[in-house]
């Protein structure tokens, strides 16, 4: 099985050697990754150099330079274009897969059936610890909403039956939902271990839950298509399954409350049409 792996970034000097290095070193046996396509969006630190000078090293990597950040949904139009397999690969450029990952996530396409799989994120730990503690428990919930009805997110891989994506602040979800209206099955694969890192900041944090609920909200508008996450009281029914949220009332309740604030404030983005396509970068995830 011939891959296509995209790499989507702006500015990410600190974290782009680290995805690239963990992409090139998967172990390959049943999977072959056969191009991994760096589509840089403006970038004005170094990632575009240090792109250059891995591909140097390394014929597969492909680096594909826009002059101006355009958004994330236009990049990966870019690189569903330029991509030559019909099984594709597209990773966040701030988190770092194990070295299995790759394979143990397009192994599930060789299902005829299946149109696009979702990996598990696992976040790691941050200096903040009432936010760690709270985007811990986040993903916790996630996974096992995500076991019932898959959310995707960070790490998809997927059939290119997806010609162009509309303008969105949700890429894998709309992704998923075109996918979807195809006929094809959407799966979940814990077993496809992704880090990420969540925000330090309690500012970081509501605006990045903020944008993708008002992303997840227009999309529903838009296609009738409801992520496994939208509805709060299913999120509630799982909280008190989980261990971390047993341990630690007074910090669960803290992080109800942010998502609260945060699902809130996308409502009001959403009411007022606010658009969430070119988002301000969360620095603090950017230090994995």
């Amino acid at each position: 099985m011939n891959i296509s792996i995209g790499v989507m970034c702006y500015n990410e000097e600190q974290n782009i050697a680290q995805v690239l290095n963990a992409i090139i070193n998967q172990k390959e046996k049943e999977v072959h990754i056969d191009e991994i396509i760096v589509v840089s969006s403006g970038s004005t630190d170094r990632t575009d150099e240090i792109v250059k000078k891995i591909a140097q090293k390394n014929r597969r990597i492909k680096l594909i330079t826009e002059t101006k950040r355009n958004g994330k949904s236009k990049a990966i139009n870019i690189f569903l274009r330029e991509a030559k397999n019909n099984i594709l690969v597209l990773e966040s450029a701030d988190t770092l897969p194990n070295d299995t990952t790759i394979e143990i996530l397009c192994s599930r396409l060789k299902n005829k059936k299946v149109g696009i799989v979702g990996a598990r994120p696992i976040p790691i730990k941050t200096k903040n610890k009432i936010l760690s503690f709270v985007v811990k428990l986040q993903w916790e919930l996630h996974h096992l909403i995500s076991e019932e009805k898959p959310k995707f997110g960070e790490l998809i891989a997927f059939r290119k039956i997806v010609k162009e994506i509309p303008t969105t602040a949700v890429d894998e979800e709309e992704i998923a939902s075109m996918i979807k209206r195809k006929n094809y099955e959407l799966v979940y694969e814990p077993k496809a271990i992704v880090f990420n890192k969540g925000p330090e900041s309690i500012r970081e944090f509501l605006r990045q839950r903020r944008r993708i609920y008002a992303g997840h909200l227009k999309l529903k508008k838009k296609t009738n298509y409801e992520t496994a996450t939208l509805k709060s009281m299913k999120i509630l029914s799982k909280l008190f399954r989980t261990k971390i949220c047993q341990r630690n009332i007074l910090l669960t309740t803290i992080a109800v409350m942010l998502e609260v604030i945060g699902r809130s404030l996308g409502v009001i983005d959403y009411l007022t049409k606010k658009e969430h396509d070119i988002w301000k970068i969360s620095e603090s995830t950017k230090k994995l």
